[in-house]
């Protein structure tokens, strides 16, 4: 099975209408910027994306949101993003915030198999409303359902033809997990080398759980940077 695609248009192309995507990264950090930047041009709608968090307004999934291709967000934060303010206060996105740790933890298990697990989080909050609640050891958990995809979007730093991934510290984030919990995962890679180049102890992420795979250009890989003090 050839998992080598030529660019990212070629292999989200059969991503259609109303599809369920889990999109990785953290923050600005490990994002798919090929693929995003391929749906963008590929025009498809009433998406439902899985993510922790939004972008901002002009990059990430916020390039999504800027063209009215998201229908559902599904996301832990959602600052930084004025355009996902506005559409979310004026009813023109669903959004479904959940715990980020609930959010890991749904997609780790959809890639484990698990259809559900209990979690005090969220235990008498909002969070709670219409899902059931156990009691154990006297505390109170609610169950939360597993999270699956049509297709999972990751960036790694280095992949080979087989679809073996590695990832660069802190850009691992939640794509290694989502990349085993969507039903197609498609992998885009700063480099791509040949089966064999890459150590099997340095693999995050198996070829077994990559569908496709490209190599990406021009990234940006933007840096968030935390303003203490302006100085005068």
């Amino acid at each position: 099975m050839n998992k080598v695609f030529v660019d990212a248009d070629a292999a989200v192309a059969d991503i259609c209408d109303a599809a369920i995507l889990m999109v990785g990264g953290f923050g600005l950090n490990g994002i798919p910027e090929n693929s995003i930047a391929a749906l963008v041009r590929k025009g498809v709608k009433e998406l439902t994306c899985i993510s922790n968090n939004a972008g901002v307004d002009d990059f990430g999934l916020g390039l999504l949101l800027n063209t009215h291709q998201i229908k559902k967000m599904m996301s832990s934060y959602v600052g930084e993003n004025g355009e996902f303010e506005r559409q979310l206060l004026s009813g023109e996105l669903a959004v479904d915030l959940i715990p980020q740790g609930t959010l890991a933890t749904r997609i780790e298990m959809a890639g484990m198999g698990i259809p559900a697990f209990f979690t005090p989080a969220g235990y008498g909050t909002e969070i709670a409303l219409g899902k059931e609640v156990r009691e154990f050891d006297g505390k109170m958990y609610l169950m939360e359902l597993a999270l699956h995809a049509d297709f999972a979007l990751v960036k790694a730093w280095k992949g080979d033809h087989l679809g073996n991934l590695v990832f660069r510290k802190t850009t691992r984030n939640f794509s290694t997990s989502m990349a085993k919990a969507g039903k197609i995962t498609i992998a885009e890679v700063e480099e791509l080398v040949e089966p064999g180049a890459i150590d099997p102890d340095e693999v995050d992420v198996a070829g077994v759980y990559v569908h496709r795979i490209f190599q990406g250009k021009n990234y940006e890989k933007r840096i968030e940077r935390k303003t203490l003090r302006i100085n005068s």
